[in-house]
């Protein structure tokens, strides 16, 4: 008799076999991959971030809205420097995500340093994705140089006391900025 054929006795339910569990698929073939991807990014994104001192550069930077910022001046507040470029694609993909933190965590000062762009175009890019534009800034080549940023997005979190605490190159995934915070 060929293996694969099967007689059924007279008794045996006509109903199909039951499916493999749907929890066992969700995680094995869903939930896992993504995991790995997730954390895969995270990983290489600590390992891409630049070099930093212990102490965060100081910068005097011109904002977006005029006034100039100072980074020494911030102490006593966490700060995330977020570097990006208007024609970098997941920065334009992390954008809501730091701006929606922003509004959610007043404590935090979250600065976004555009690496290219004059202010009248980075100002157009800045209102039409909701950004406060006193937290816009446009680097300088001492800056550009004490931050050596190579990638884009990269985002430096920095204590309240200066320190930097950690930096990540790369596009963050929902809840990391919270974690690298320390929320």
């Amino acid at each position: 008799m060929d293996e694969g054929l099967r007689v059924r006795d007279e008794g045996e339910s006509r109903e199909p076999a039951p499916r493999r569990h749907w929890l066992r698929w969700v995680l094995r073939d869903l939930l896992v991959p993504i995991a790995l991807v997730v954390a895969g990014l995270w990983g290489l994104g600590q390992l891409r971030a630049p070099d930093l001192p212990d102490q965060a550069p100081d910068f005097r930077l011109v904002s977006l809205a005029g006034p100039e910022v100072r980074l020494s001046s911030l102490r006593g507040r966490p700060v995330v420097l977020n570097f990006w470029a208007t024609w970098c694609g997941p920065c334009e993909l992390e954008m809501p995500l730091l701006t929606r933190y922003a509004e959610a965590h007043l404590d935090v000062t979250v600065l976004f340093v555009a690496v290219d762009g004059d202010p009248q175009a980075l100002t157009a890019y800045a209102e039409a994705r909701a950004m406060a534009l006193d937290s816009v800034l446009r680097i300088d080549d001492a800056t550009r140089t004490a931050y050596s940023v190579s990638t884009l997005p990269t985002t430096v979190v920095i204590d309240s006391a200066g320190a930097v605490a950690t930096s990540h190159a790369g596009i963050l995934m929902p809840g990391q900025l919270g974690w690298m915070v320390g929320d």
